[in-house]
């Protein structure tokens, strides 16, 4: 599922209002990423897709422990 489409299908499970695609910023070790995901704009929660997190997120690590 892209995620243009989560965002409409998802709602939050803290505030119910639908997620939206939002630019979120991510810390892990010394780096800053910018992910555009499905996040609540009211309360903030965010919906980290399983691709992002099992792969993306994967990915991102290895390199910045490889550093």
């Amino acid at each position: 599922m892209k995620p243009s489409e989560m965002a409409t299908s998802w709602i939050c499970g803290i505030c119910g209002k639908p997620l939206e695609i939002l630019t979120v910023n991510f810390a892990y070790m010394r780096g800053n990423f910018e992910v555009d995901i499905p996040a609540c704009r009211a309360c903030d929660l965010v919906l980290v897709p399983d691709e992002l997190a099992t792969g993306g997120f994967v990915e991102a690590e290895r390199i910045l422990e490889d550093k």
